[in-house]
């Protein structure tokens, strides 16, 4: 028996789980030590693993203040897990693997490809590196930017500051070190300050973009013809869900004048519109928005980011697809069509099945977190939401929720970090496909 499980080899689908699911486990042990947490009391199991899966999972959410409770020693393990799960176990691994000198295997390259959803297997060592040297400098770049204003305000620890806050920004995490003038308040000191909410955006928005969309950038510039049309479609659905939600937010939601002048509920609406996608940060008090406000936001969770990025969700290309779809439908042809591209019908089979899937478990978990601890379905759903979509935004809850609470949000995070069908396709990785067709029948829908 053991020799069979010995020579039976892992997918790429497995190898990504069991990948995310290591560094989560020494991510929990490292926050488990003493010297982890400013009290040099040891955290217990629970609320450490809630803690790591949230920083791979770039997810959050949090049951402890960062800069509160977490040493500099356990902020720094967080950042790590935050770079770590943004990147991608894979891409981590591969990257010592190419700086060590040692050869990547053609089963690697593979399990590199699927982390990344690259198309194909070749080039991808290139493009690899490429994503790390990205990364690094935008991350470092930001960081500079930010440091003035932060060393302004906390000194010399202010570059500390810079660096997490860049780092997490970039990753779409939504972590913050803000605690230390109010605990859970994320940025809300600075959304009056343009620079901040400039820096912030703008990684969050790169980071959400795909590492695919930045080497056609690279590639082909400013020619937009010339993209590959998965990167048309990022590019244009990202400039409609930014732009959209902004107004929305602008005129009904942040109209009072005690939101602040005009530029100020700019920066209030940009930034409202653009971290649920998936970053987590918030510079608004949740407290004081309406609920077709917070539900707008519930929905920019669930649709997320691009595909193969640090953003989590369904992604944009999961809904851009689906409306393709129905506009055929609507317009009597056969396929979804595209920037003259036709979009192949298993494409749109499994957006139908990423979508419900999200669907289905942010109904669940909301409705298990509006029985389990007796809370609003408006706030059940936003956690809920919060946590499949990996984007970190809570209406103050997460702290309080008890245990089989916490454990579901842990198990959302996860599910929408490595993603659902590469749950469902490692499962089910030892089936063949069947080849057995039944007679059609037709069945009325609608």
């Amino acid at each position: 028996m053991r020799a069979v499980l010995l020579k039976r080899k892992l997918t790429s689908f497995q190898i990504i789980i069991f990948g995310f699911s290591g560094v989560i486990l020494f991510g929990t042990f490292l926050l488990m030590l003493p010297f982890s947490s400013r009290s040099g009391l040891a955290t217990p199991f629970s609320e450490a693993l809630f803690t790591s899966t949230s920083a791979v999972c770039v997810t959050g959410l949090i049951i402890h203040d960062t800069a509160t409770y977490w040493s500099a020693f356990g902020q720094f393990v967080i950042l790590l897990l935050i770079q770590i799960g943004g990147m991608g176990v894979i891409t981590v691994a591969a990257s010592f693997a190419m700086i060590s000198g040692r050869k990547i295997s053609l089963m690697q390259r593979s399990t590199m490809q699927e982390a990344i959803s690259a198309p194909k297997v070749g080039g991808i060592v290139r493009l690899t590196g490429f994503i790390v040297r990205v990364t690094l400098v935008m991350e470092l770049l930001c960081a500079a930017v930010m440091a003035p204003v932060f060393c302004r305000d906390f000194g010399k620890k202010g570059l500390w500051m810079a660096l997490f806050h860049s780092v997490s920004a970039f990753c779409n995490a939504g972590f913050d070190l803000m605690g230390v003038r109010q605990q859970y308040s994320s940025l809300t000191y600075y959304a009056g300050n343009g620079l901040v909410n400039a820096v912030i955006v703008l990684l969050i928005l790169i980071g959400g973009l795909g590492f695919l969309t930045w080497e056609d950038i690279k590639t082909n510039k400013l020619q937009f013809k010339k993209y590959r049309m998965q990167s048309k479609v990022i590019l244009v659905t990202d400039l409609i869900l930014v732009i959209v939600p902004t107004v929305i937010f602008y005129f009904g939601e942040f109209h009072g004048s005690q939101w602040g002048n005009g530029l100020e509920r700019f920066w209030l609406s940009l930034f409202q519109a653009v971290t649920p996608r998936t970053a987590g940060f918030n510079t608004a008090d949740f407290g004081q928005m309406s609920e077709g406000g917070l539900f707008l936001m519930v929905m920019l969770m669930l649709i997320g980011g691009a595909p193969g990025s640090t953003a989590g969700g369904m992604k944009m290309t999961t809904i851009a697809v689906l409306l393709l779809s129905t506009a055929a439908v609507f317009r009597r042809k056969e396929d979804a069509q595209c920037f003259g591209r036709r979009i192949p019908t298993e494409t749109v089979r499994y957006a139908a099945v990423v979508m419900l899937m999200y669907m289905v478990l942010c109904t669940v978990g909301g409705l298990f977190l509006c029985y389990a601890e007796g809370l609003p379905v408006l706030t059940s759903l936003f956690e809920a939401g919060s946590a499949i979509a990996t984007v970190g935004l809570t209406l103050g809850v997460t702290p309080t929720l008890g245990a089989a609470a916490r454990l579901v949000l842990i198990v959302l995070m996860y599910c929408g970090r490595v993603g659902g069908l590469t749950l469902v396709f490692a499962a089910l990785s030892g089936m063949r496909p069947s080849m057995t067709k039944f007679p059609q029948e037709k069945i009325t829908v609608g």
